[in-house]
């Protein structure tokens, strides 16, 4: 049997395309037929679904005289047979309708597909009687005058004023428009074919090969590269799985950065400074210019590899090869804006890649590369948005020129990546994009890597595989069982460096990042500035090139000052974001105010230095740059703590903390390994003064950052009277950070974590008998949503907490009660967060606790008890009376809840979001941890039994969960005995026993 019909896309035939893949089967394939079904029904749906019944087929009939009645009567029976089931699921139905209205929209296009295919896999007898229709076509040639129709077997497809040309189906079909030349015969060398594929092999020879310039001495020195498909770890995102509004488990998986690009059309992948967001993009090219070239193992199989730890389920890829174009931002802005007050549009983006493929002798490709873009789209990669300086409107100009590329190539599929907080801070977003944040590496990811790290490093040679594998395994060892070690390793860039340090240093690691970067430092500068000897033709070694030291007769200390003052200066200029330019000239003057030497001239410095990789590499012509901004700031922390220290670094940091931020904080870690007294000078002049009546957000940038290097630096174990006034003062501050608002969401939530470090002072944080309560009146109000909505009547009084039980409150219990969490490890973590992985059986046993202490002690008035609350009480309390969408009135809001798209992806401490609060007073009832309730998943009476064994209803959604999951009205479940990371409980005092 013959199957047809496979096309690049499924939508109007408005241009003619060649449709290929004829494969042979012996029964019916659901995945290439819901495509043939989706090209042959997507031309004529407007009419099928807009008029229905006889009129439909009427619209189809005067289609249908354009190609022949055959068609017009299997288009007509196809749609009879079909319809039934379309109508029968929601989501089909709305696809179909959608398409309808708009059957040019490729994402709707797949959209109807994907809901065939369901149909049809679900339905193998209604896929058998489907298959012989779509095949009972028969046409040859075709004249297309409007629509376009599809002929399969003996058939084809083709475009307004197009001709099909085509005989039994078995072999090669051309699709030519009027006046087109034919395609190249076979026997003819094509020259475009020719020119893509020198294209291709070029693009893969830039992104094939991990860059370990200044991270791996042996890679840096040319003895070793390590080839990027070979230790390429697969990436997750912070964004899970959508999921339904009732469920009984809710595990949130991950998505991977591919699912992410397979998802969206145009997609901004963000990440914080060494997270792997370029490692994708070249490895992405990589693998689909490896595809389109044949490669045998660099594919779209090996694109869609597992990620560590999914249980070896391949990623998602549904877009065949893609011809893919990558574009490094900061060299546009440098060499394909035009001035400034000149206009930017797509054409200036379109010429500087025309330039760049002249000048690498491709200037031929360039035609054939456009008119592939317009006609069947590519792959377009547009790296490091954040590193495009400022300086005149650099950045919204920039943002012009892709913004009018990407609507030019509209066929195309985008990524586009930068920093996380100078994409969302600084007004970038593009529109049309959707955005997805890197997760960093996991225990999988970190174990993964180490292992292809070593196995590629006994592959070149440089150690035995056995050897490799014993110090894999003990780098691994070392990290896993560190906290600051794999706090280190869940960032791919630092991971890279600690394995290279690794093998460097003979097997063994530094424990702080600051003496990390401090060895990386000094390995890198080391590799840039030693002399370099060669094997004499006598075979003695002979001095090829001397150190930088040695040439200018200046000390290796001095050298390193230079480059401290440059990262430093080059840190400070107002028009950077990312990782600087070095002008060779700027360069080379600095080194040469250190030369004793007479005969050291510029030229040789030039050639030196071009010459050399380690802590500056070449970044074209005349320009040098750090290997990463991570070693930008290490440089320039190091400069401010011989220069101005600790007032200079203070002042930076309190006003631009996005820019000084990690500098200060690694000024504070350096200057304080000689004494513990500079790490508490340089919070003092962060934070002078205990928080006033209304403290600036200078004031409070200065606390949050001097909060963060104590935690870092300082032993608390060991703080003097005199440091002890100034800890007790940042707990204030930071107090008030948690409350103010002052701060974004998750740098409050990260106050709140250094403040857990110190110990939280809030009694109704860290004690069961502090908790709060606000009183919640009886009487009606609105509950449910949409059709679900009515009206609810309380008949009684009650209190609900003011915030989740803690892990300090629920470290209480288990000491007094003797009972022991299901997870210990959950209470190991910091006290001031929610309680949770919780099962609903421990929740209702620490209830029980409680009413029986606060019982005996007189908290509690008899014939009142502590209990999980009812669905309708915790709803009540999120909302009050009048129906709103979330605790603080209508619309999502970030800054009022700890969900998915906040960011900080983990439970927060209590009191982070004091804007969230609900009418009467409840904090934390929208997001951080799904709440435990006492009622019954299924069911109207007895709903609170609480001997049954049946699910339970969760409330208020968690961090892991979309803003639209953590509205007031939403409704979840698990069992009883079951527990999640995201799953904690909240109290409710009733005045009546609930047979507890």
């Amino acid at each position: 049997m013959i199957y047809c019909c496979r096309s690049t896309s499924i939508g109007r035939f408005s241009k003619p395309r060649i449709v290929c893949d004829i494969l042979k089967r012996t029964m019916p394939d659901p995945r290439l037929l819901a495509e043939a079904l989706a090209i042959l029904l997507a031309p004529v749906l407007p009419v099928l679904v807009g008029a229905g019944g006889k009129a439909a087929g009427k619209a189809v009939e005067e289609v249908g005289k354009q190609a022949g009645a055959v068609v017009t009567d299997k288009v007509k029976e196809i749609w009879n047979r079909l319809r039934g089931k379309v109508e029968e699921k929601e989501a089909a139905q709305e696809a179909a309708t959608d398409l309808a209205q708009r059957p040019d929209d490729k994402d709707l296009q797949v959209v109807f597909r994907h809901q065939l295919l369901k149909i049809l896999s679900a339905d193998p007898a209604l896929a058998a009687l489907l298959e012989p229709l779509v095949l009972a076509s028969t046409t040859t040639q075709v004249q297309v005058r409007d629509q376009g129709v599809l002929a399969t077997h003996g058939g084809m497809a083709a475009g307004p004023g197009g001709v099909v040309v085509g005989g039994n189906v078995t072999g090669g079909v051309h699709v030519h428009p009027p006046g087109a030349a034919p395609s190249p015969s076979p026997d003819r060398p094509d020259p475009e074919a020719t020119l893509r594929s020198t294209y291709l092999k070029r693009l893969m020879e830039q992104v094939g090969v991990l860059s370990l310039a200044g991270i791996d001495p042996a890679a840096a020195q040319g003895e070793a590269e390590l080839s990027l498909d070979a230790v390429y770890t697969g990436l997750r995102t912070r964004s899970g799985e959508d999921v339904p509004e009732v469920e009984t488990t809710h595990e949130r998986r991950a998505l991977s950065a591919l699912e992410q690009l397979n998802r969206h059309r145009r997609l901004v992948l963000l990440g914080d400074p060494g997270s792997g967001k370029s490692t994708f993009v070249h490895f992405v090219a990589l693998c689909h210019a490896g595809e389109l070239l044949g490669h045998p193992q660099v594919n779209l199989k090996m694109l869609r590899a597992p990620v560590p730890g999914a249980q070896n389920k391949k990623q998602p890829w549904k877009h065949g090869a893609l011809l893919p174009v990558r574009v490094v931002l900061r060299d546009f802005a440098a060499r394909g804006l035009p001035p400034a007050g000149e206009p930017v549009t797509a054409l200036h983006l379109q010429t500087f890649l025309a330039t760049e493929l002249k000048e690498a002798c491709l200037g031929e490709y360039v035609p054939f590369l456009f008119e592939h873009l317009r006609q069947k789209g590519g792959l377009l990669l547009f790296d490091g948005l954040d590193e495009v300086p400022e300086a005149d409107h650099h950045r919204d100009r920039l943002r012009q020129a892709v913004e009018g590329f990407v609507q030019t190539f509209g066929e195309c599929r985008v990524l586009l990546t930068s920093r996380t907080y100078a994409y969302r801070n600084q007004g970038w977003r593009l529109g049309g994009f959707a955005e997805a944040e890197l997760a960093p590496f996991d225990r999988a990811q970190i174990e993964s890597f180490v292992r292809r790290w070593y196995g590629q490093v006994a592959a070149t040679g440089r150690l035995g595989g056995e050897e490799a594998q014993g110090r894999a395994q003990l780098l691994l060892q070392v990290v896993l069982a560190n906290e600051r070690l794999r706090g280190l390793a869940e960032r791919p860039l630092l991971l890279t460096l600690m394995a290279s340090l690794h093998a460097w240093r003979g097997g063994s690691l530094p424990e702080r990042r600051q003496q990390l970067y401090e060895d990386a430092v000094e390995l890198l500068l080391n590799l840039w500035e030693s002399h370099r000897v060669v094997q004499g033709p006598d075979g003695a070694p002979r001095l090829m090139q001397p150190s930088l030291a040695q040439y200018l007769d200046a000390g290796r200390d001095q050298v390193r000052q230079v480059l401290e003052e440059l990262a430093f200066e080059v840190h400070a200029r107002g028009d950077l974001a990312g990782t600087a330019d070095v002008g060779e000239g700027e360069l080379v003057t600095r080194l040469m105010r250190l030369r004793r030497k007479p005969e050291a001239n510029p030229a040789q410095l030039v050639e030196y230095v071009s010459q050399r990789a380690g802590l500056l590499v070449p970044r074209g012509v005349g320009l040098y740059t750090f290997p990463h901004r991570t070693f930008q700031e290490y440089l320039a922390a190091c400069h401010l703590t011989d220069h101005g220290f600790p007032g200079v670094p203070a002042d930076l940091g309190r006003r631009d903390p996005d820019r000084w931020r990690e500098v200060v904080l690694l000024a504070g870690a350096k200057a304080a390994r000689g004494s513990a007294f500079a790490a508490w000078s340089l919070a003092d002049c962060l934070c002078p003064e205990a928080p006033g009546a209304e403290p600036s957000v200078e004031d409070a940038w200065g606390a949050h950052l001097a909060g963060q290097v104590i935690a870092e630096c300082a032993d608390l174990e060991k703080v003097g009277r005199a440091d002890a006034a100034k800890l007790e003062r940042l707990r204030q501050w930071h107090l008030h950070l948690l409350r103010s608002g002052q701060l974004p969401a998750r740098e409050r939530a990260l106050a709140g974590k250094t403040l857990a470090r110190w110990g939280d002072p809030r009694p109704e944080v860290m004690t069961v008998d502090g908790m709060g309560f606000y009183p919640v009146p009886a009487g009606p109000f609105r509950m449910g949503e949409g059709e679900e909505a009515h009206e609810q009547e309380l008949a009684y009084d009650f209190q609900m907490a003011r915030y989740p039980v803690t892990v300090a409150q629920f470290q209480e219990y288990v000491r007094e009660s003797s009972e022991q969490s299901g997870d210990a490890g959950s209470l190991r973590g910091l006290a001031n967060v929610p309680a949770a992985s919780m099962s609903w059986r421990e929740a209702l046993a620490f209830c029980r606790w409680l009413t029986a202490r606060w019982l005996a002690s007189g908290r509690l008035a008899l014939g009142w008890e502590v209990t999980l609350p009812s669905e309708e009480e915790w709803e009540k309390a999120a909302r009050g009376i009048d129906g709103r969408e979330y605790p603080w009135g209508e619309g999502a809001d970030l800054e009022r809840a700890n969900c998915e798209e906040t960011g900080i992806s983990t439970v927060s401490t209590v009191g982070c979001f004091p804007a969230g609060r609900s009418p009467y007073g409840c904090e934390e009832m929208s997001g951080n941890v799904w709440e435990w309730t006492r009622s019954l998943l299924e069911g109207r009476a007895a709903r609170e039994d609480l001997t049954a064994s049946s699910p339970r209803v969760l409330r208020g959604g968690s961090y892991g969960f979309r803003s639209r999951f953590v509205r007031c009205a939403v409704r979840y479940s698990n069992h009883p005995a079951l527990r999640y990371r995201d799953v904690g409980f909240r109290l409710v005092l009733l005045p009546f026993s609930s047979d507890l």
